[in-house]
């Protein structure tokens, strides 16, 4: 407990007093140089981006050709564009470099590496909610897998749109199509998505126990629940840092009459086994870090509105609202410091057992408790990191190609502390409800190619538990 409190409040007083790291975000740097003179922006030329338009990764910079800066300000404005352009997650490696001419004039050359943007994949994915419950709870059994064809193009017009298919089979049935251009416009600054699926699952989660643990409902020679989803958005994105996102949606699901009358009376908020759902909602998110697969200096923030049905009380209606920052500081010589805040409120407190959900799923989670779920009505999140560059280097790729010459990987060695807390009337009994949650431990990150992400934590929990999880998150 001790250690804990150590890492979670001494983290706060050291993020407070360390230094901003050398690119921090344009309202807050301080500029030590005194030079005024002004330079013009002749050109700006750009290589390397064989499928993505040149358009699309001017308006990640700092500079038009024609532009007027200020001395003082180049090598800040510079590193700025080529962090944003390599944000975009459409390139490798993102060069950006001036060229000094005469008359006060500098052109500025981009080089870029593309990523590799096509991807017809097989895919083998667990039903569980993480490897480790797939492992240590059912035992690496195959039965619980799905399988099929991924088809994703990443950059299908050049322009950073998304088009994805998916064909899954095995214990759950998924076929989806989603497409999305978040640049769609003249001026670059507004977008639209849609997608459609159907899916079919042998196995539904119909209740938490008082353990903290999913209660499953299964049947091996029928599905359980059918679902049909179609979502439609409009996106806005004015500047470089702050995205507008506004979503409807349709949903219409099916479960096994076995759920509602024997199992869970409470999983739609009443006797009915069939739900036609409308989703409305608006995400507004704050983003200027240094990575953004992986960051380790600058902030983000965000604030998201969701409202399900269209009446305010009983059903599946609820208004929900989530709330999150995140700070990541560059101490030097190679260490890091990131706390990240999230919190999340849901009304009515009284909801249907679909609407619970808090801590637990996804990346939601204190890391410790990756066995446990925990449901609610409100929660909050804490988590703290301190990180150490241990090494980095680069491998030949074993091909030899011109998209993917090497292979690079970076060590980062850490020791964390998070802190949650889920209030909930209907799961008051459950053992993690309704208290303060924390853990504690150290591990490994691995950075690789794509900036994918290996995680390995050796936690311990407040349950006196302690074990080693893996993670793995990806580059797109």
């Amino acid at each position: 407990m001790k250690l804990f409190l150590l890492l979670l409040f001494g983290g706060f007083s050291l993020g407070v007093i360390a230094q901003e790291p050398q690119l921090s975000p344009p309202e807050t740097i301080q500029q030590v140089s005194t030079d005024t003179a002004k330079l013009r922006v002749d050109k700006i030329l750009i290589t390397g981006n064989r499928k993505t338009k040149s358009y699309i990764i001017e308006r990640e910079m700092k500079f038009k050709a024609g532009d007027y800066t200020i001395a003082s300000q180049i090598a800040y404005n510079l590193e700025l564009s080529r962090q944003l352009i390599y944000n975009t997650n459409l390139f490798s490696e993102v060069w950006v470099q001036p060229v000094f001419k005469e008359h006060s004039t500098i052109d500025i050359y981009v080089t870029v590496t593309e990523k590799w943007y096509l991807y017809p994949t097989p895919q083998f994915q667990l039903v569980d909610r993480n490897f480790n419950e797939w492992a240590n709870v059912y035992h690496y059994s195959f039965s619980r897998v799905i399988y099929g064809l991924r088809f994703v193009h990443y950059n299908f017009s050049g322009r950073r749109d998304q088009l994805r298919f998916i064909l899954l089979n095995g214990y759950a049935r998924n076929y989806a199509v989603q497409y999305s251009a978040p640049y769609s416009n003249s001026k670059l600054d507004e977008g639209f998505g849609f997608s459609a699926g159907f899916t079919q699952n042998r196995e539904i989660s119909f209740a938490t126990s008082a353990t903290n643990k999913l209660q499953q409902y299964n049947n091996q020679k029928t599905f359980v629940r059918n679902v049909f989803q179609a979502y439609g958005h409009y996106s806005s994105r004015k500047g470089y840092f702050s995205r507008h996102r506004y979503q409807a949606g349709y949903t219409y699901m099916q479960v096994s009459d076995s759920v509602i009358q024997h199992y869970n009376p409470s999983y739609f908020n009443d006797s009915s086994a069939k739900k036609n759902i409308i989703d409305l909602s608006y995400n507004y998110s704050y983003l200027n870090v240094n990575n953004i697969n992986y960051p380790l200096s600058g902030k983000s923030y965000g604030l998201s509105v969701l409202k399900r049905g269209l009446a305010f009380s009983g059903g599946i209606n609820l208004l929900s609202l989530d709330a999150a920052y995140n700070r990541y500081f560059n101490l030097g010589k190679g260490w890091y410091f990131s706390t990240e805040l999230w919190g999340r409120i849901k009304l009515p407190f009284r909801q249907a057992y679909i609407n619970r959900r808090a801590l637990g799923y996804g990346d939601l989670n204190l890391r410790g408790l990756e066995y446990y779920v925990i449901d609610g009505s409100w929660a909050s999140l804490v988590k703290t990191t301190w990180r150490k560059k241990i090494v980095d280097f680069k491998i030949p790729f074993p091909i030899k190609n011109k998209i993917v010459p090497y292979i690079p990987f970076a060590f980062y060695a850490k020791v964390f502390g998070d802190a949650g807390y889920v209030y909930s009337r209907a799961d008051a009994r459950a053992k993690l409800n309704n208290k303060l949650l924390y853990s504690t431990g150290l591990g490994l990150d691995v950075i690789t190619l794509y900036d994918v992400t290996v995680r390995l934590d050796y936690s311990f929990n407040q349950l006196g538990e302690k074990g080693l999880f893996l993670h793995l998150t990806g580059g797109f």
